[in-house]
């Protein structure tokens, strides 16, 4: 049996909300002798009077601070300037950043070598496009369609020209066109005139 009081005396579970609640209740300054209390309220004095000179130094060192900065042209762009310029080089001076860096730089080498590669494999198609039975025959058709509409407009008739000649010769008629205000025909019913 007194194994049971002395569990019922030693409580093993942890305290609850309500528990707490009941301990912030209790009345402390009955457990304290009146000499104490009055110490207490004089410490807690000089504590408050610290706490409120400290606010004052304080804010006394802040504005002789920022009266020191304004004799400097020192504002707060050229100081958020200079943080981020410190920040950046201090960045710059990691090795993840150099090993980024130089990373990103060998791919980007890279990248521009491939970029002139297919710009060298995209011209040289074109040259043999343009060699092709099929670009010549659209030459052709070309030549001819200039050489007609040149005929129905009046102009001089360039047989046997190559196909740089007429358009050469197109842009020439188009730029003639443009500078004496004469505009150049749209469409065929203005070709016939």
């Amino acid at each position: 049996m007194e194994a049971q009081q002395a569990q019922g005396l030693l409580e093993t579970q942890p305290l609850h909300e309500t528990d707490e609640e009941v301990v912030t209740d209790i009345d402390f300054t009955s457990m304290i002798s009146e000499e104490e209390r009055e110490e207490l309220k004089i410490e807690l004095a000089k504590l408050e009077d610290e706490i409120s000179t400290l606010r004052q130094v304080l804010a006394a060192k802040e504005k002789h601070l920022a009266e020191i900065k304004q004799k400097l042209g020192i504002n707060l762009m050229n100081e958020l300037k200079q943080n981020f310029s410190k920040s950046w080089h201090d960045m710059q001076t990691t090795s993840a950043y150099k090993k980024t860096h130089e990373t990103l730089s060998h791919a980007g080498q890279k990248a521009t070598a491939a970029i002139s590669n297919v710009g060298t494999a995209i011209g040289k198609k074109f040259g043999d496009m343009r060699n092709s039975p099929t670009f010549k025959s659209f030459e052709e058709k070309v030549e001819t369609t200039v050489t007609s509409l040149k005929t129905k407009v009046g102009g001089t008739s360039h047989s046997g020209g190559s196909f740089e000649e007429v358009l050469s010769s197109t842009a020439h008629a188009s730029a003639q066109g443009s500078i004496t205000g004469t505009p150049l025909p749209e469409n065929e019913e203005e070709l016939q005139c």
